[in-house]
This record gives structure tokens, C-alpha cells and sequence, in this order.
């Protein structure tokens, strides 16, 4: 219940729960409100915000699930159709993932072909293969070795000495005389290695070159082809993680206060190796830098431990019961809230002259308050909806 629970609390700030927070920080002064605010925007570049781990640690808790779901699947029908599952599960979700971003509705080179759901797709799918082939007790080695090889390409490979951003290549457009993105990169004639700047990467010049269709930065991808490779041992992390909360072996069984202590020493060194690493390799999300994946996963692994120790050691289980209907179904309701837009339901029930009038004869903001608690509850019942009617539809 506490994977679900966390689940379903990862999910909450997607759906709604920080536009709450930022409708209340616009209302006024309160004491504390603008520093939690602050943390539910990304940073722009370089940095960790608490925004910043939402995307990472689902990840991390897919990571986590496949653990239960495929060891059930290799025991009752093998490995061969374990596999199987995981590729069909991954492929499908990037499909969905294309759906997500408008489909087909724009012509060629107009469709975005990798995203956030096709990343968790993919993270899925490699890491799922992964936990199938491998030893359980070589997936740590793995992901470090991912994370350590990651680094050493960005850190190496040479790379044209061009930021592939919008403002510079508008400067060099105009130093220049042409408006041609490629023309300009290839105009750069200089080489340098183990630079993370915006736009002046590997992994931004890898997304430029050969990522095909729409970019979500115009020359590259902050979900893009190389830096997915790092999302890999985001998931293998959970993993890691799924297999200490899953042990039973009688001869190495571990009590539930010691899977909560490993799991808390382990987020500790995660985020302290992570930050040590980041004055070397920055903690920026949008390239998945190795001491990000080590950060996020570190935080993820305190907060897992800490739901397991509340949910399912002391049975604290009320409280967190909105969060496991959401939990429940967290690809549905991400999907619906892009297709249905729970926020535009909830401006139709509250916008215009009611919120006006909230904002008018109550406290300043008050009505854009009503809204976003009005679309975050909508959000909530839909999942509750399925729940009570146990419709689970897993991709």
C-alpha cells in the first residue's frame, strides 16, 4: 500500500497540487509559502528544486513496482514471457506518450516523438530487461555503471563549441547573415569537451543531429534520445529498491525496520554523493546528469522509506487513502487531465464572474484558489471513480 500511496502522492503535484500552493502564495504574505513555492518550479538549468524530483521518482517507484510484477510473471509463466511483457508494455507507453504530445494532428516534422510518458516507456522497457537477465545482486553494479559511463561520454566526447540555444543562435544568425540552424552548427569549426551548458552538451548536440520531429526546445529535448540512457539507472534504482522491500529469503530475511533503515542510509549517500559529484558533473534535469539520477534517487529512497515505515509498518493508513486512488491509476489520470483538462472543467464550474467575485469581495485571490482546489478534487474523484468500481488500467 505505501508504493501505491507514494505513487499516488508523486501524482498529486502533477494533477493539481502545486497550482494550489501557488494560487495560495499570490494570496498574501504568509511565512513560508513563497520558499515551498519556489521549490515547485523547476530550475532553469542547473539545481534541484523539489519539481525536480517528481518526474525522476516516478521513475524510480516504476523501477521499484516491475520487481513484483515481473518476479510474479517469471515464476508462473518464465522469463521468455516476462520479457515479452516488458517490451509490449514499454513500446506501448512510448505509443501513448506520442498520443499525449497531439498525435498525429500535425504533419511531419511537427509530432514530438519523445516525451515524458515514451521516457518512462523506455526507462521501463531497458531496465525491465535488465531485472529479467541479470543477476538481482549485479543491478546495482549496472546502474552504476550506466551512470559512471554516462559521464564519462559527456565529459569526453568532443562536441562542436556552439550552444544550441535560442537567443545564441540568434546572436550567431545575426553575426553571420544566415537563419539556418544547420548551416550555423556546422559554421562552429571549434572543439571542446566536458562542457554542461545549456544548448553546448552532448547530449543537446546529440538531440540536434539525430532526433527526429518536433523538439521540445526547438534544437533539443529535455526528455531526449541521450539523456535517457541516465533514466535507465533512475529505474534500476527502484529496482534496487523493490528487491531490498521484497526480500524473504528465510537465511538473509530482513525485519521491516531494517528495509526502512537500508532504505534511508541509502538515500543519504545518495544525495551526498550526488551533490559531491554535481561540482564535477552538475545536478541539471534536463541533460539527467549522474548526480541528478543520484540525487532524485536518493531523495526517493528517504521518501519510499518513509511511506513504508508509516503505511505499511505502522499501519497509519487512513490518512493516505486519496493518494492510493490516484496511485492506482496515475497513466489514466495523467492522460485524462491532457485530454478532459480537469482545469478547464473547473474553470466552466468557476472561472468568470464567480471567481471574480471571490477575487473581489474576499481576499485577493481567492478565486483563483477555488479554482485550483476545484480542479485538483475533480481530478481526485475521477480516480476514486475507478477505484471503488476497481477499474485499473495499466498500460
Amino acid at each position: 500500500m505505501s508504493l501505491d500511496a507514494l505513487r499516488g502522492f508523486d501524482m498529486f503535484w502533477i494533477i493539481g497540487a502545486g497550482g494550489i500552493i501557488q494560487a495560495l502564495n499570490s494570496m498574501g504574505n504568509i511565512p513560508g509559502l513563497k520558499w515551498i513555492a519556489q521549490q515547485l518550479s523547476h530550475k532553469d538549468w542547473e539545481g534541484f528544486a523539489f519539481e525536480d524530483l517528481i518526474f525522476p521518482m516516478f521513475v524510480f517507484i516504476v523501477g521499484v513496482s516491475l520487481v513484483f510484477s515481473l518476479s510474479k510473471s517469471i515464476e508462473k509463466e518464465g522469463r521468455a514471457v516476462a520479457m515479452r511483457r516488458v517490451i509490449t508494455r514499454g513500446l506501448l507507453l512510448v505509443v501513448v506518450g506520442i498520443f499525449y504530445y497531439g498525435g498525429f494532428s500535425n504533419e511531419w516534422p511537427g509530432i514530438r516523438v519523445l516525451g515524458v510518458l515514451q521516457r518512462i516507456g523506455l526507462a521501463y522497457l531497458f531496465a525491465g530487461l535488465i531485472f529479467c537477465m541479470v543477476p538481482a545482486r549485479w543491478i546495482a553494479g549496472v546502474a552504476a555503471g550506466i551512470l559512471l559511463g554516462y559521464w564519462g561520454l559527456m565529459a569526453r566526447v568532443p562536441i562542436r563549441d556552439i550552444a544550441m540555444t535560442g537567443p545564441a543562435m540568434e546572436r550567431l544568425a545575426a553575426t553571420t547573415g544566415t537563419s539556418n540552424a544547420m548551416s550555423l552548427y556546422l559554421q562552429a569549426t571549434n572543439y571542446v569537451t566536458g562542457t554542461y551548458e545549456k544548448g553546448r552538451n552532448l547530449a543537446n548536440h546529440v538531440d540536434f543531429l539525430y532526433l527526429p520531429g518536433r523538439l521540445n526546445d526547438t534544437y533539443w529535448d529535455p526528455e531526449g534520445l541521450f539523456s535517457t540512457i541516465p533514466a535507465v539507472a533512475s529505474c534500476l534504482l527502484g529496482v534496487c529498491a523493490g528487491l531490498l522491500l521484497r526480500n524473504r529469503n528465510r537465511n538473509r530475511n530482513r525485519s521491516d525496520m531494517s528495509k526502512v533503515q537500508w532504505l534511508a542510509g541509502a538515500g543519504v549517500a545518495l544525495v551526498i554523493i550526488g551533490f559531491l559529484w554535481g561540482t564535477q558533473f552538475p545536478v541539471v534535469k534536463k541533460i539527467w546528469s549522474s548526480s541528478f539520477v543520484c540525487v532524485a534517487g536518493g531523495y526517493s529512497c528517504l521518501l519510499l522509506g518513509a511511506f513504508y515505515l508509516i503505511v505499511d509498518v505502522w499501519k497509519f493508513q487512513a490518512w493516505c487513502q486519496p493518494f492510493v486512488w490516484v496511485g492506482m491509476n496515475p497513466i489514466t489520470v495523467y492522460v485524462m487531465s491532457n485530454l478532459m483538462g480537469f482545469g478547464k472543467i473547473a474553470n466552466r464550474l468557476a472561472g468568470g464572474d464567480v471567481k471574480n467575485f471571490l477575487n473581489g469581495h474576499g481576499v485577493a485571490g481567492l478565486g483563483d484558489l477555488a479554482v485550483a482546489v476545484l480542479s485538483l478534487t475533480l481530478a481526485v474523484l475521477f480516480c476514486r471513480f475507478l477505484y471503488r468500481r476497481q477499474v485499473f488500467i495499466r498500460l
